[in-house]
């Protein structure tokens, strides 16, 4: 194995400037379960709105393409289900909404890009963390994340300008900090449930659900009071998934007694990365000539990891030496 001399981050790629073997590559393999899937659903003649997520498979994706720890699956989990369901409210295609984390825990933390196509990715910027269990005898997320900290929340809803929010945490169990943040900066009262269970064997259960009064229904106090009870009442989400029920049964379950009404589409959500080699050569492109050059003589070549999927690829230096041509041509 070569030694890697030096690295430079490049948006969302880190350069590592040596060469190594470019057909080792990982296979992602799955665990046999339910699809990962999203689903929506009004009550009270629309005074509740309703989303709900299954994101096992990605989240155990997540979990092998970062080799991630217990706790950091369940932190980036719990996230990458709430950037779905903040993305499932947006109208306008290729919207897009980002969750940062940044606590004071040992996990440092964590980025979350989730679209309204279903399409999520994200990473943690400790994946190694790890931590006993908390006083309920479960992972410690809030402590990985840290109970201090922020949560930054931008939604680019297509129009060039996106809007960003960031309210402080207040646990560091992502759940709860992003409903405080739709109660805080969108004004809309919510709940929200989100979990990831873990094992030897995987991830066996991932989703989460997200409830919200609209703000014809806010001043009914009666709904309001109800829909809290109700959820104070569950042991969690993953839970649920657990004992077999599907999200429309925990629909039921909630809401069944208020006017549900499920819509028929069924979303298929996926984590899925955008990243790709010609994105590594442009950025690549961008250190100019000299370091190409340096990177030829000392490396042999160069090599990118993608932050969000952690895929690796590699360059070697006949594709440098063409950057260095064409950045020539450039200036001729």
């Amino acid at each position: 194995m070569t030694k890697k001399r030096k690295e430079i981050r490049r948006n969302e790629f880190t350069l590592r400037f040596s060469f190594k073997d470019p057909h080792q590559l990982s296979i992602i393999g799955y665990i046999t379960m339910a699809a990962d899937q999203l689903i929506r659903a009004t009550a009270a003649d629309g005074g509740i709105r309703a989303v709900g997520v299954i994101s096992t498979r990605l989240t155990e994706e997540a979990r092998q393409r970062h080799k991630l720890s217990y706790v950091a699956t369940a932190a980036l989990g719990r996230a990458m289900s709430s950037g779905l369901l903040l993305a499932s409210s947006m109208k306008r295609e290729n919207s897009r909404v980002n969750i940062r984390i940044k606590g004071n825990g040992p996990m440092g933390g964590l980025l979350v890009d989730a679209g309204l196509d279903g399409t999520v990715r994200g990473y943690v910027d400790n994946p190694d963390v790890e931590l006993p269990p908390n006083a309920q005898g479960k992972l410690d997320v809030g402590g990985a994340v840290g109970h201090e900290g922020y949560l930054y929340v931008v939604r680019d809803v297509g129009y060039g300008y996106p809007y960003s929010s960031t309210v402080e945490l207040v646990s560091g169990e992502v759940g709860e900090d992003v409903a405080h943040y739709l109660m805080t900066s969108e004004q809309t009262p919510s709940a929200l449930l989100v979990g990831v269970f873990v094992g030897q064997e995987g991830v066996t259960a991932s989703g989460g659900i997200l409830l919200q009064v609209m703000p014809k229904a806010a001043r009914d106090e009666a709904l309001v009071a109800t829909l809290e009870s109700r959820v104070s009442e569950l042991s969690g989400f993953t839970p649920l998934l657990r004992s077999g029920k599907t999200l429309q049964e925990i629909f039921q379950q909630l809401l069944g007694d208020l006017g549900l009404v499920i819509l028929p589409e069924i979303q298929m959500v996926r984590f899925d990365c955008k990243c790709s080699f010609e994105r590594v050569l442009g950025a690549l492109k961008l250190l100019g000539k000299d370091e190409l050059l340096d990177m030829i003589e000392k490396d042999n070549g160069a090599e990118a990891t993608c932050h969000f999927c952690n895929e690796v690829y590699h360059a070697s230096s006949d594709h440098l030496m063409q950057l260095i041509n064409d950045l020539h041509r450039s200036t001729v």
